[in-house]
């Protein structure tokens, strides 16, 4: 009973906080605010309210990370009032006011990328990789599976999170299912408002690139400072795509016309009748030309050609072993190990590294031609955006997740005959099996799949030409 009590509150806490967002409450509040930006307005106050107080309840770079992503969908809402009070305006106009959101999702990813270290890593990705959802005012025709298929990105590491503290920490569990919650509302916002894309106004000025928002924006966390300007987003270019049509099929509507404004080429312009013309200006080429690789564009800034590389490590920073932007190095070992320590692997390339005794978890990111040699791992050894590895286990390990990897050899022990290997986005993978004379037999993991309605359910398999 107290629980019901305690959730009837929150319910009237939150309809509080709808009342006091402009146009929410009231016909009088309403006035002159489009309904969609009013449902928007809701979706604030219901699903992204409920992630900034979870957030808030993790603390650290989660909160952090949250009011990052608030302030994207403050500058969204902003763009969504300019729609709904101007007629869409030309591709220049649309993409600089397109650009405070393209700015604040570059803000979210940056924070990531600063803090690879954290200990909330999973969250921190898992928000990264979504937050281009953002971008869906700019989709046309289909906005919403965007928003699908960048939510769909985030699973990866949602799951992480949910597997990590199903049974330890409630509170991390109730932020994945805030966060999730806040796309699957959107993308049912956008089926009833904005099916093939954002709707403009039929009436008013034009939008222009100086147009402003007029409603002040919905009670919530204040927005932080804004962040580095990086590029826009990419823009559909379905308007301008229609105008060249137009004026195509204008011109073959002309008819014979067509022609009346071509140049005539008398026989004394010809070559093959005037050879004298042959040689002037150097020689002429028969037929096409040849493939040649295309040239690098030239920087404006040679200061800006290439950036320093972050100089080679292995240290342990805590409980966490740190190997990063080792190249060449053939030798790399850790052996002073601890049960509680993880081993995190970034940016190593044409090398290899064996850590003796017994680890939490390891984990490859961003590798290219590395080998990886380990005793026992208690969690899980992932691989994830890396190519042509080569992990072999000479110990225990229960699960391997490979993903957005192309090309990896797993060398597992007697001892680790029963281990998981789960992959996703993942090409090349094999599994080799080592046999009684010493040898290993290679298993190739299947990477194509069929799926068929058996009239109650989807059934997949694996197809032949898989394996």
């Amino acid at each position: 009973m107290e629980r019901l009590v305690e959730r009837l509150e929150k319910a009237v806490e939150r309809l509080e906080t709808v009342c006091q967002g402009p146009g929410m409450c009231g016909e009088g509040s309403s006035k002159g605010v489009a309904q969609y930006v009013q449902a928007f307005d809701a979706l604030l106050s219901g699903p992204v309210a409920e992630y900034i107080k979870t957030s808030k309840e993790v603390g650290g770079d989660v909160q952090k990370h949250a009011e990052m992503v608030h302030a994207g969908l403050m500058s969204e809402r902003a763009l969504l009032v300019v729609a709904s009070q101007h007629q869409q305006p030309a591709e220049n106009a649309f993409s600089a006011l397109l650009k405070p959101i393209s700015e604040q999702i570059q803000v979210v990813q940056n924070f990531r990328e600063k803090n690879r270290g954290s200990k909330m890593f999973n969250h921190l990705s898992a928000v990264s990789e979504s937050i281009p959802a953002l971008g869906w005012v700019a989709m046309a025709p289909k906005p919403g599976p965007y928003v699908k298929e960048m939510t769909d990105a985030a699973m990866f590491y949602t799951n992480r999170i949910l597997k990590e503290y199903k049974d330890v920490d409630k509170k991390q569990v109730d932020w994945v299912k805030a966060y999730l919650s806040i796309w699957t509302e959107l993308q049912a916002y956008i089926k009833e408002y904005h099916t093939t894309g954002l709707t403009w106004s039929k009436t008013g000025p034009v939008a222009t690139e100086g147009a402003k928002a007029a409603p002040s924006a919905p009670a919530g966390v204040a927005p932080p400072p804004p962040g580095p300007p990086p590029p826009p987003a990419p823009v559909s270019s379905s308007t301008d795509d229609s105008a060249s049509r137009s004026a195509l099929f204008a011109q073959i509507n002309r008819g014979e016309g067509i022609t009346s404004g071509l140049r005539h080429v008398s026989d004394d312009m010809k070559t093959h009748k005037n050879p004298a013309l042959k040689n002037q200006g150097g020689p002429v080429r028969s037929g096409p030309k040849p493939f040649t690789a295309p040239k690098p564009a030239c920087n404006a800034n040679p200061s800006q050609t290439t950036s320093p590389k972050a100089p080679p490590l292995l240290e342990l920073e805590g409980k966490k072993w740190r190997v990063e932007n080792q190249e060449n190095a053939t030798n790399l070992v850790i052996s002073d190990t601890e049960l509680k320590q993880v081993a995190y692997v970034f940016k190593c390339t044409n090398s290899t590294l064996q850590i003796k005794g017994k680890i939490n978890s390891i984990t490859l990111d961003n590798c290219k031609k590395l080998g990886l040699v380990f005793d026992d791992v208690v969690g899980i050894v992932e691989i994830i955006n890396s190519r042509d590895v080569k992990v072999q286990v000479m110990g225990k390990v229960p699960t391997i997740s490979i993903n957005k990897t192309d090309g990896c050899h797993v060398y597992l022990s007697q001892s680790s005959l029963d281990c998981e290997i789960v992959s996703a986005k993942s090409s090349e993978m094999n599994v080799l099996i080592p046999t009684e004379g010493g040898d290993f037999t290679e298993f190739p993991v299947p990477e194509q799949f069929k799926t068929v309605w058996n009239g109650q359910k989807l059934v997949t398999t694996v197809t032949e030409i898989a394996g």
